[in-house]
């Protein structure tokens, strides 16, 4: 009888463990595996080259594909890991995919950890599938900028899920003389997206930046939203990203915050705008504030915003000593149409004073829009 207990108990124990192991695919943070430490056995590689498709548990992979460990050295270079012990490299034309249970109709973003080894004009493509006609789930991100001293960078990526099962797959689509020259991709994971709706106090969406893409613990880089990013998909509801470069989402864990946990920081001059589409009434006197800071990066100088709203702008500029603080700003307009665009933009280009060479450039925060009507005077 006893016996049976412990059997009946283990089993319950079991498909417990079964339903967790299910229900996590769509809870924030790493993908089964996603950080690539359970690896092939040694009967599945080659030196670092995986030789089957399905060594990689919870991954399926094409293409050149190396299981690096931190510390093995290519060449003069040593590869560092960012997150565990463990990455992989895609080499030519190589590609690793999982799928994952998610809510039809939901809204996620992808986070991934990414470090160029080779080329400079290495670029990842993510893919979702399935997809729907009007749908462009497809993201070629440039990876050739390093915005941080490790090498390392996180990028994220905003997608609807059109099924509910879906298949996430991120692929080098370069074809090097050396096949085994490619990026490194590690700690992939992935956020359900809460779309942030327009209220009486703010008429922008996701003005204060709470809701956007996974940072990933231990990571003191922040997380790279790319460039030309709309906001149907967009891995930060509400905002469109329309530069050529990328701007960047930071947490109050690691950085400098004005308000509450997240913030944005333009991380690459007049390259690196943000906006977003707002309502307006014609002829209506409103007002947008912000606040503009450092993000205690060694961000050290003079950072100036441009902002602007209808036909009217404000350059709001700021000395950072690289350790943190912020002043706020307020730009009046008038619409002239039902539709406004709200910018931002970083009018000089800084780099850190590490000697690193990564870009940085002033964070905002706190971006309020609303009508003189409706306006609650201090």
């Amino acid at each position: 009888m006893e016996k049976a207990r412990t059997l009946l108990l283990l089993l319950l124990l079991l498909l417990l463990s079964v339903l967790c192991s299910t229900a996590s695919s769509v809870i924030d943070g790493l993908l089964p595996n996603g950080n690539f430490e359970y690896g092939p056995k040694p009967s599945q590689l080659k030196g670092s080259v995986v030789t089957s498709k399905t060594a990689i548990p919870e991954w399926e992979i094409s293409g050149y594909v190396e299981y690096i460990k931190s510390g093995q050295k290519q060449g003069d270079m040593l590869l560092v890991v960012p997150e565990g012990a463990f990455a992989v490299r895609l080499g030519n034309d190589a590609l690793i995919k999982q799928k994952v249970k998610v809510t039809k109709g939901g809204f996620y973003s992808i986070t991934f950890s990414a470090a160029r080894t080779c080329a400079q004009e290495e670029k990842l493509n993510v893919s979702i599938f399935p997809k729907s006609e009007q749908d462009n789930d497809d993201g070629i991100l440039p990876i050739q900028t390093m915005y941080s001293s490790s090498g390392w960078d996180s990028y994220a990526w905003g997608f609807k899920a059109d099924a509910e099962e879906v298949g996430i797959s991120i692929h080098n689509p370069g074809v090097e003389e050396d096949p085994a020259c490619g990026p490194l991709v590690d700690s992939v994971a992935l956020k359900v997206l809460n779309l942030p709706k327009r209220t009486r106090d703010n008429l922008l969406k996701n003005g204060n930046f709470e809701e956007g893409p996974y940072i990933i613990p231990k990571t003191s880089w922040g997380v790279l939203i790319p460039p030309h990013i709309e906001d149907d998909h967009s891995p930060l509801p509400g905002w469109i990203v329309e530069s050529l470069k990328a701007v960047k989402y930071v947490d109050s864990e690691h950085f400098s915050v004005p308000d509450g946990k997240r913030a944005v920081e333009l991380v690459a001059g007049k390259e690196s705008a943000l906006a977003q589409v707002v309502y307006t009434k014609p002829g209506m006197l409103y007002v947008l504030t912000f606040a503009v800071g450092d993000a205690r990066n060694s961000c050290e100088g003079p950072l100036a915003v441009e902002a602007y709203a209808g036909k009217e702008s404000v350059r709001v500029s700021y000395t950072s000593k690289g350790k943190g603080g912020f002043i706020r700003a307020k730009l009046p307009f008038r619409a002239i149409s039902t539709r406004t665009r709200v910018m931002f933009l970083s009018s000089i280009y800084t780099m850190t004073s590490d000697n690193s060479g990564s870009l940085c450039g002033p964070v905002i925060d706190d971006v309020k829009l609303l009508s003189v009507r409706s306006r609650k005077l201090a």
